[in-house]
């Protein structure tokens, strides 16, 4: 085997011992024997991901304390029993990767394993799967315990579980009669459901009560409806500053979506903040509203008994949706990959007339984008415990005029397309505009000897 070995400062040897075991991190000694670490590989594999770096040792200090040591492998062959323990997890192979560090005033070589948020379950070697909960990799013990594994991960959904209903309900309901009119009328409502696998056993199917029942509410209680709430502060929810009873939105999915959005919607324009001497309506990008809320409802896990929740506040929208990120998402990658837990949702709700999620993917990338053009700070996204949260913040991005100046902080110069870029503007006369009004304030001046498309801007040069 060839191994990378990196060298690195004495101050990433600081950072490096300083880093705390949690849900992302872990530090194991020379000693650590195959079959343990992989029971760490497997935690984080079927949680999050993170990194074990091997050749950390906790020593006892003079004062009590314990603190992190650096003690690492002699030669990287000295590590191949654990590689090879941790290569044979995953048929693939492409769970984990690793590197050799190495400090020229250290003692060996540390090898960093990166572990990936794998799509399926990775077993260690004593045949069990193990979970990362915060320093801990705990055992999955139990049918339940794995079932809500195979959930978390994506590997089985709920959408598939059978109910306890007639076929009626969802082959005869005013939704459906209605969508095979406008998608497929030559082709009869029982028919359509069981080739979609929404009917099986003569029972119908999660998925086929969410899309096709006309009350899906009154099958599927406490986790099928949108739960909103505005609270009259700025401060987390306290039920003293509710402005009115929670309102409850029903209805199948498609319905659902769309009214949940135009409630919020018609709940935010009543909202006033002291602007320039007077009150000014608040107001969020609707698109970025939309997609948030449907993302929501159609990725959510409905295994979890909990409406889907939108909490207003003065400031903030929060979007909370019931499930952990599914197969290989993570906070890092959410907007560069897919995966759908739901897929027959997705796939037949984009079948109705006017889907609400149109562009397949690109629903968070669209939130970000509206929220850039009317220079909102852009979204957070939280993983909590049993849910994933999407807050749309009611504040104001810097001035462009701090963030040339922030960016000219760092780098000798910037031009109009970078800070076009940086800013959000679109426009380049808009741009130049900000130049020059930072020009009269005596902050920039132009490059000498620069212009047209290789004109650029600089703090001035005494």
């Amino acid at each position: 085997m060839t191994y990378e070995v990196v060298q690195i400062s004495d101050e990433d040897v600081t950072k490096i011992l300083s880093i705390k075991e949690g849900h992302f991190a872990d530090q194991k000694a020379i000693e650590i024997g195959p079959a343990s670490i992989t029971k760490t590989v497997s935690a984080f594999a079927n949680a999050a991901g993170g990194e074990i770096y091997v050749g950390i040792e906790e020593i006892d200090a003079a004062d009590g304390r314990t603190i992190s040591s650096w003690r690492g492998f002699n030669k990287p062959e000295d590590a191949n029993g654990l590689i090879q323990s941790i290569e044979k997890l995953s048929p693939l192979g492409n769970h984990y990767s690793l590197q050799f560090l190495e400090c020229k005033s250290q003692t060996g070589l540390v090898v960093v394993i990166t572990v990936m948020k794998t799509p399926d379950i990775i077993l260690a070697t004593d045949g069990k799967a193990y979970i990362r909960k915060g320093a801990q990799k705990l055992p999955v013990i139990g049918d339940p315990a794995l079932y809500r594994l195979k959930n978390d991960k994506g590997i089985i959904s709920f959408e598939d579980e059978l109910v306890t209903e007639e076929i009626d309900s969802i082959s005869n309901s005013v939704v459906t009669i209605e969508f095979m009119i406008d998608t497929v009328p030559n082709t009869e409502p029982i028919v359509f459901l069981k080739k979609q696998n929404l009917v099986r056993n003569d029972r119908p199917t999660v998925g086929g009560i969410l899309l096709f029942h006309d009350n899906p509410q009154a099958v599927l209680p406490k986790r099928s409806a949108v739960k909103i709430l505005q609270y009259k502060t700025k401060k987390e929810g306290e039920r003293d500053a509710l402005a009115f009873d929670p309102i409850t939105i029903e209805g199948p999915i498609y319905d659902l979506i769309y009214d949940a959005v135009s409630k919020c919607k018609s709940i935010v324009e009543t909202i006033e903040k002291l602007g320039e001497g007077k009150l000014d309506k608040i107001s969020y990008p609707e698109e970025a509203l939309h997609e948030v809320v449907t993302n929501a409802v159609l990725h959510r896990d409905y295994s979890i008994p909990m409406d889907t929740q939108v909490r207003i506040y003065d400031n903030r929208i929060e979007i909370e949706s019931p499930g952990k990120f599914p197969g290989h998402v993570t906070l890092k990658n959410i907007l560069e990959t897919q995966f759908a837990r739901n897929p027959k949702l997705v796939r037949l709700i984009n079948k109705f007339p006017e889907p609400p999620n149109k562009d397949v993917g690109e629903g968070l990338n669209t939130t970000f984008q509206a929220m850039e053009k009317l220079r909102l700070k852009p979204p957070i996204i939280e993983e909590r415990e049993s849910s994933i949260v999407v807050i749309l913040r009611h504040e104001p991005l810097d001035s462009p005029e701090q963030l040339v100046m922030e960016y000219l902080n760092e780098h000798f110069e910037i031009s109009n397309l970078q800070a076009r870029e940086l800013t959000a503007i679109k426009s380049e006369n808009s741009m130049k505009n900000v130049f020059y009004r930072l020009r009269e304030k005596q902050m920039l001046e132009q490059v000498p000897g620069r212009s047209g498309r290789k004109a650029a801007w600089r703090k001035p040069v005494s």
